[in-house]
């Protein structure tokens, strides 16, 4: 053993193994959690599937992870960050929840889609938005890339700045 592989004079590190309730509360305090990413995480970090599954069962029944309002969150968190709706049902998918839990999230949407692809639009194009076939079409491309639907887009990429 090298100097620096020793410990500290008067310091003893003792380290304790996390239990699984506690590594999945630790992802947890981070940032919300649904239950498939979080059962997944666990496993990955070298917790056994049965032991995740109870550890993320108990913090469930404890209100410390939620799919409603994990769904709720990240329908917000795209929304405000340039997503259109098909982008985000489509994420919530991947993150197991059932099509009940998903259209019960994207009702608590408060914004406008169309005023959503207008703002991404006008921040990517200036105010006076797309000017020619060209633009308007580039910016068709991007709402389609950002999961925005056909009526959406339209009109966003063709509406009047006074409207």
């Amino acid at each position: 053993m090298n100097d620096s592989d020793a410990p500290e004079p008067g310091r003893k590190r003792r380290v304790r193994e996390q239990t699984p309730v506690q590594r999945a509360l630790g992802l947890l305090v981070r940032r919300e959690h649904s239950r498939k990413e979080l059962t997944r995480k666990l496993t990955s970090r070298g917790i056994e599937g049965e032991a995740a599954q109870a550890a993320v069962d108990k913090l469930t029944e404890a209100g410390w992870q939620d799919d409603t309002r994990f769904a709720e969150n990240l329908v917000r968190m795209r929304a405000n960050t340039g997503y259109g709706p098909i982008h985000v049902r489509a994420e919530l998918g991947t993150h197991g929840l059932d099509s009940e839990q998903i259209a019960a999230a994207m009702e608590t949407f408060e914004g406008d889609w169309t005023e959503n692809a207008r703002d991404l639009v006008r921040r990517r194009f200036g105010e006076a938005g797309p000017q020619d076939l060209a633009q308007r079409r580039k910016a068709a491309d991007l709402l389609a890339r950002r999961g925005f639907d056909g009526d959406s887009i339209r009109r966003a990429t063709r509406y009047d700045p006074d409207d």
